[in-house]
C-alpha cells in the first residue's frame, strides 16, 4: 500500500492511472492488458506506473470468476447466450474465436465491470490521497 501512496503526480493523475488500468484489466485481452492499460492511462494523462499496476486486477488466481462473472453480466444485459465454455476450451481457443454472440456479452459485460471498478477504485484512491493529504495539512 506504501508503495501506491509515494508514486508522482497529482492525485488525480494517480487515481486516472490506477482507474485506467483497472478498467483494461477487466478485459480479456491476454499479453496486451499493461501495454493498453498505459495507452489509456497516457490518453486521461494518468500515472503509467499505476496503470501498470491496476491491470493485475486481473491475475491467474481472478481470470476466471472475473470473466465468468463479465460474462453472466453481458448476458442479463443482452439475453441469454451460448454456453460459457468449459476452463480448457479457454486455454485452448483464443476469445475472440468464440463467436460474435459469446463475445460481445463478455466484451459488453467486461466494460460495464471495467467503468464501475475504474471508478470505485480510482475514485476511492482519489480521496484518500485527498484525505491523507488533509490530515497532514492539520
Amino acid at each position: 500500500m506504501l508503495w501506491l501512496w509515494h508514486h508522482e503526480g497529482s492525485h488525480g493523475q494517480r487515481a486516472r492511472g490506477l482507474a485506467a488500468g483497472v478498467f483494461m484489466g477487466c478485459f480479456p485481452f491476454f499479453g496486451l492488458q499493461i501495454l493498453l492499460g498505459v495507452a489509456l492511462a497516457s490518453l486521461v494523462r494518468g500515472n503509467h506506473i499505476l496503470a501498470a499496476a491496476g491491470t493485475w486486477i486481473s491475475n491467474p488466481l481472478t481470470y476466471v470468476p472475473l470473466y465468468w462473472f463479465n460474462y453472466q453480466l453481458g448476458c442479463a444485459l443482452l439475453g441469454p447466450g451460448p454456453v460459457m465454455p468449459s476452463l480448457q476450451q479457454l486455454r485452448q481457443v483464443p476469445v475472440w474465436e468464440l463467436g460474435l454472440a459469446m463475445g460481445g456479452r463478455l466484451m459488453l459485460g467486461s466494460a460495464v465491470v471495467g467503468l464501475v471498478s475504474a471508478a470505485l477504485l480510482g475514485g476511492g484512491y482519489w480521496l484518500l490521497l485527498e484525505h491523507r493529504q488533509g490530515r497532514a495539512h492539520s
